[in-house]
């Protein structure tokens, strides 16, 4: 059963005129030095904003600054994971008291690690070699809160299938600036929705953020509750 938290009264008054019915929120009790960096999210991705928004989680946006050149590639999994732990750690270590969520995506094919294509060329290569076939999207995540000691590092994985794409469809697609700040050269929620045929696994997790798991380890770490008594008592909020 999900462990419901009723809000505190403050919480409930702040968000009271807005629509969502069963909305996630902050358990306001627990105590930090700086209540509006509670939780942190160590990313500018718009991707990974956009999903914690959608799910109704209030939250800061301090984007890391990690040099991934630096980080040895080992195996895929490992090395999202290992990512995304040196970004939220970049963060967490001046915000101590908040709860950093970091993060990293990474395309894999055939043992092959797609990142994100530096020109157009390397854009159609990429969508050449993933087109008709199934290839892997792996996130890598990290929720760590240094004054409490904990640090949660963890890894999803979801099989995404390409339909066969034309060379004109290749074409079209790498002419609209969408494949270039992605891993693989595509997004999945926006015009590249077409190239995809089928996916087994999380959706959120191509997009960017597996945000079932996220959400899971906050609950259970007691940062973030359900209110299910119908009040309109949470929203979303950013800062940055």
């Amino acid at each position: 059963m999900i462990p419901y938290v009723r809000f505190l009264s403050s919480c409930q008054d702040n968000y009271r005129h807005l629509d969502n019915p069963f909305p996630i929120c902050y358990d306001t009790s627990m105590k930090t030095k700086d209540s509006d960096n509670k939780l942190i999210l160590a990313s500018k991705s718009s991707r990974r904003r956009y999903l914690l928004r959608q799910a109704g989680l209030l939250f800061s946006v301090i984007p890391s600054h990690v040099d991934e050149s630096t980080i040895a590639v080992s195996s895929p999994a490992l090395y999202a994971r290992v990512l995304a732990e040196a970004k939220a750690m970049d963060i967490a270590q001046t915000h101590p008291d908040s709860w950093v969520i970091g993060a990293d995506t990474i395309v894999l094919i055939d043992g092959l690690i797609l990142g994100k294509p530096d020109s157009k060329q390397h854009a159609v290569e990429m969508l050449t070699r993933l087109s008709g076939q199934t290839h892997q999207v792996i996130t890598g995540f990290c929720i760590c809160h240094l004054a409490s000691g904990t640090r949660i590092v963890d890894s999803v994985t979801t099989d995404v299938m390409f339909k066969t794409l034309s060379a004109r469809e290749i074409e079209w697609y790498t002419q609209t600036s969408e494949p270039f700040d992605k891993a693989g050269a595509y997004a999945i929620q926006g015009l590249g929705t077409f190239l995809v045929k089928s996916i087994n696994g999380s959706y959120s997790n191509v997009v960017g953020l597996p945000v079932c798991e996220i959400i899971e380890h906050l609950i259970r770490e007691g940062v973030v509750g359900f209110d299910n008594a119908g009040n309109r008592n949470g929203a979303t909020r950013e800062s940055s």
